[in-house]
C-alpha cells in the first residue's frame, strides 16, 4: 500500500462519513435569467467569526457551480426538522424544477430564500474557492444572517433524524 492509495473503497468511506451527524442546508441563488435555484448540501461549517466566514463544498461536475463562484450572493438555508421534504426536493431531479410551486421569497438584497421556517439562514458573497478532489470547497463571507427557534434537520447514516440512537447497529 502506498501513502496515496487508501485501503478502502468509496462506499466504505461514505459509510464511515455517515457516522458523523450533520445539519442539512439548501443553498439558493439566482440563475442568469433571474429564476431561483438551489441545491441540498450537508457539507457546511463555520470558518471564522471575524470576518464572518462559512465553508461548504459542491461537486466539480455540478452545472450549478458557476453560479456559486461568479460573485453573486447566495443564501445558506439551514433547514428545520419540519423541512425534510425541501431537503429531498433540492437534492433530486432537475434543478430547474426544484422551486416549482414554492413562494418566491427574497432577502432584502434580492437573493432567493426559503423562509422563516428555516432554523437559520445566512446571505453570503463568495470569498474564495479551492479544488479538492472531486469537489470545490467554497468559502462565503456572511453579509446578513438570522435564526429562529425551530430545531434543525439532522442527517445521519443516510437518513434524517433528530436523535441518532446510541449504540445502533451498523
Amino acid at each position: 500500500m502506498t501513502p496515496n492509495q487508501p485501503d478502502f473503497d468509496s462506499a466504505h468511506f461514505r459509510a464511515t462519513l455517515g457516522r458523523f451527524a450533520t445539519g442539512v442546508t439548501v443553498i439558493t441563488t439566482m440563475q442568469p435569467d433571474g429564476k431561483p435555484v438551489g441545491v441540498t448540501i450537508s457539507s457546511f461549517n463555520s470558518v471564522s467569526l471575524t470576518p464572518p466566514l462559512i465553508v461548504w463544498s459542491l461537486m466539480q461536475s455540478s452545472h450549478l457551480l458557476p453560479l456559486f463562484t461568479s460573485g453573486q450572493a447566495y443564501v445558506i438555508n439551514v433547514l428545520s426538522h419540519q423541512q425534510q421534504e425541501l431537503a429531498m426536493r433540492f437534492a433530486r431531479g432537475p434543478s430547474e424544477t426544484r422551486y416549482d410551486g414554492l413562494p418566491d421569497l427574497r432577502t432584502e438584497a434580492g437573493t432567493p430564500w426559503l423562509g422563516a421556517e428555516c432554523a437559520a439562514w445566512m446571505e453570503c458573497r463568495p470569498h474564495a474557492h479551492h479544488e479538492a478532489g472531486d469537489h470545490i470547497v467554497l468559502i462565503g463571507q456572511v453579509e446578513r444572517c438570522a435564526h429562529g427557534e425551530n430545531a434543525p434537520l439532522i442527517y445521519h447514516r443516510g437518513n434524517f433524524n433528530l436523535t441518532p440512537a446510541a449504540g445502533a447497529a451498523a
